[in-house]
């Protein structure tokens, strides 16, 4: 099949390079513009656009998608099947109807569970026990398509979103893989999806990683691993801003008696009072310094008593 790739961050890397071992030609590669990046701000081309570079595949990076003239360059490739994966740009009614076989999405989550933006960290901050990828038909309403295709992956109470993600993006290739088969052999199975199970995964925002000490350690603990690796949870030190990078639960009916936010050390940890329980801290990070464990945190610093936040 001639197949035209969009997509735009790391996650979609394994998708493109199954794709490029596939046979199948990729006529071209759609991604986002170069954007500024690190503390130089020199602009930085994609993980897409470095590997379709590197394989030798035509590179387009339009604003859009919406004008006259991106539509009839991408009718001038006579694609059969146009695949997306985390492209972050909305696709119009006319592109969709361009390739003969349509547009599909790999999409990181169990549909209809989490549409949206950010499927991989709300389902750690649900508290979900299992996740995964879904092959879908692109559609006008926002992950909305038909289901061609699931994989599942169990979350394991050690998962970050940055482990997650990792796993996820494998999966995507893979399910990927079954999907173009199928759809070479003509034995697709769509499933139309469950409007009553729908739940939507609302975008992330830097205000999401400020940490309320008055929440139970459980739901602060999913906070820290969903929100690891960006925005990644957060709290007040000193007027400082720390950093959570991990951290456990640890339930103790003696939190009952003490302010949410007050630090308690003991035996070299560092466990923070909650709405329920301590959250005991295990990796942090100061403005302008590495990350570190806890250990190394409270050698140089007395918090015993101390309030957070």
């Amino acid at each position: 099949m001639r197949i035209i790739f969009a997509g735009t961050p790391e996650f979609a890397v394994p998708s493109l390079q199954l794709l490029l071992e596939s046979g199948h030609e990729i006529c071209a590669v759609y991604t986002q513009p170069d954007r500024p990046s690190g503390r130089g701000r020199k602009l930085q081309a994609s993980p897409i656009k470095i590997l379709a570079v590197a394989a030798g595949i035509p590179v387009f990076q339009p604003l859009t998608l919406k004008t006259s003239e991106d539509f009839q360059q991408i009718s001038s490739f006579n694609a059969d099947l146009m695949v997306v994966v985390a492209y972050g740009m909305i696709l119009t009614e006319a592109v969709l109807e361009v390739p003969k076989l349509g547009c599909i999405n790999v999409h990181a989550s169990l549909l209809p569970r989490w549409r949206g933006a950010a499927p991989i960290q709300r389902s750690l901050l649900a508290g979900d026990q299992k996740t995964g990828v879904t092959i879908m038909q692109i559609v006008r309403k926002l992950d909305a398509g038909d289901m061609l295709h699931k994989e599942t992956c169990v979350i394991e109470p050690s998962d970050t979103a940055s482990t997650l993600h990792d796993k996820l993006a494998v999966l995507g290739a893979t399910g990927l893989s079954k999907v173009l088969r199928q759809i070479e052999a003509g034995s697709l199975d769509p499933e139309v999806q469950n409007e009553a199970l729908v739940t939507y995964a609302e975008k992330l925002e830097k205000s999401t990683a400020v940490i309320d000490w008055t929440q139970s350690a459980e739901e602060l603990a999913l906070k820290v691993r969903g929100l690891n690796a960006w925005p990644v949870a957060q709290t007040l030190y000193q007027d400082k801003v720390l950093r959570i990078w991990q951290a456990l639960p640890i339930i103790d009916d003696f939190s009952a008696t003490m302010e949410p936010s007050v630090v308690r050390c003991k035996d070299k940890n560092m466990d923070v009072v909650t709405g329920d329980g301590f959250l005991r801290l295990l990796e942090v990070q100061l403005p302008g310094g590495k990350r570190m464990p806890i250990q190394a945190f409270l050698s140089a610093h007395d918090v015993d008593g101390v309030k957070l936040g």
